[in-house]
């Protein structure tokens, strides 16, 4: 029987997440709180504070909700899936206990260490004497995280002792502020994300996303500025490598630990001289590359979503996937990431979409009286399909210059290496 789906979120990454669902025959309605102008075109929006854990259950109980989809990472560590769980009904996405793995830097290291999941070395500083011993011990380049949640913007690698130690001091004096020293990864990153009922594990295609602003990887880390799928660089076996190396044994330690994981778990990975590295976990849908494994999704997506919320993960066949790659380019305002520039027109997404095996996912969007404005820093995500990389990568930036945004930034090599 199709299910009711409420998604919480307001991102490209829920505008993908809400695609998918709609056009799903399992899924008989879509709620997305609080969405955005895009995922009103295609779902009905209700507003909600998303990381208010009664609000959101409150409204789950009133629209009779068959399965509450949590997108962001802020309401999973503010307990909103507990809350949901509580009043009866099936959540995807962790409890608050479980979503610390993305809540704490320092908890995920314990957690991999105790599993024997491979990792980069790493010490958890209190005090700029602990940072300062790190640094010395680890050697440049210096990969400096904040502990918390920080919106993909809480990492900085430099060479740069100074710059190091600069970051270390910004997130030391945020309350409770504690700072995780790594040694530096060699080698290209991938993500692969996994689903989790608990116990069973059911890995997703992997992708490869980009985090600088700027073209060859330069500037400032951000929440991410483009993707694609699949990276057919990657030894085919990696994907069985990493469920059983990383995902199982997390999920078991997770379990063991009392605090079984329900959702998804985003397995960053470094394919390191040294072999495969987790560069971090996060415990929801990875956005940018969200984007592109949903465009190249072929099974149904409520009912496997469905599956990991009640458990029955196991009974679910393996992931079928398009042929086509897919690729996608973020737009983001002009000033972004430090100070994103809020108000400009929105023009020529309907051209974009013209543009043959292309779709325009909005993030931080708004309607000004009709208008669509920008409202973030990350506004678009620009995806593109097609019978190969470069096919999606040329259909993807076809529709890139098509729209029309005022001091608009995007990076031109998004795939290009792929």
């Amino acid at each position: 029987m199709p299910v009711k789906i409420l998604l919480i979120g307001s991102g490209a990454r829920e505008h993908a997440l809400a695609r998918a669902l709609s056009r799903d025959p399992a899924t008989s309605e879509v709620i997305v709180a609080p969405g955005n102008p895009g995922t009103a075109a295609i779902a009905t929006n209700a507003p909600v504070d998303p990381q208010d854990p009664e609000q959101v259950a409150a409204l789950a109980l009133r629209e009779a909700a068959d399965l509450v989809v949590i997108g962001p990472e802020a309401p999973l560590v503010a307990g909103v899936a507990d809350a949901v769980r509580a009043a009866g009904i099936p959540v995807f996405g962790p409890d608050a206990a479980a979503a610390h793995l993305e809540g704490s830097k320092a908890f995920a290291k314990e957690v991999m260490a105790a599993a024997d999941v491979p990792t980069a070395m790493a010490r958890v500083c209190h005090s700029m004497a602990d940072v300062e011993r790190a640094l010395d011990a680890f050697g440049a380049p210096h990969v400096v995280k904040d502990d918390g949640l920080a919106a993909g913007k809480g990492v900085v690698v430099t060479a740069d002792r100074s710059a190091a130690l600069a970051h270390a001091q910004s997130c030391l004096e945020r309350p409770g502020g504690v700072i995780v020293i790594e040694e530096f990864l060699d080698g290209p990153e991938i993500s692969l994300f996994c689903l989790s009922d608990g116990e069973y594990v059911l890995p997703l295609a992997p992708a490869q996303d980009f985090k600088r602003l700027g073209d060859g990887d330069l500037g400032p880390n951000t929440g991410g500025m483009g993707a694609y799928s699949p990276p057919s660089w990657i030894d085919p076996d990696l994907t069985e490598e990493v469920v059983a190396r990383v995902a199982v044994p997390t999920v078991r330690e997770m379990a063991r630990r009392g605090r079984p994981f329900v959702g998804l778990l985003y397995c960053g990975l470094a394919l390191t001289s040294r072999g495969l590295r987790v560069v971090e976990f996060n415990v929801r849908f990875g956005d940018p590359e969200a984007q592109v494994i949903l465009a190249r999704l072929k099974s149904s997506l409520g009912t496997v979503l469905h599956a990991a919320a009640t458990g029955i993960l196991d009974t679910v066949p393996q992931l079928r996937w398009f042929r086509e790659a897919a690729v996608t380019v973020v737009l983001a305002a002009a000033g972004y990431p430090s100070s994103p520039r809020p108000g400009e027109p929105i023009t020529g997404l309907d051209r974009a979409e013209d543009v043959s095996g292309v779709h325009v996912l909005h993030a931080g969007t708004a309607d000004d009286g009709g208008a669509l404005v920008s409202a973030g820093g990350r506004v678009l995500s620009v995806v593109g399909v097609g019978q190969d990389l470069a096919a999606a990568r040329s259909a993807t930036y076809a529709g890139v210059d098509r729209i029309g945004l005022p001091g608009a930034q995007y990076r031109t090599d998004i795939a290009a290496q792929g």
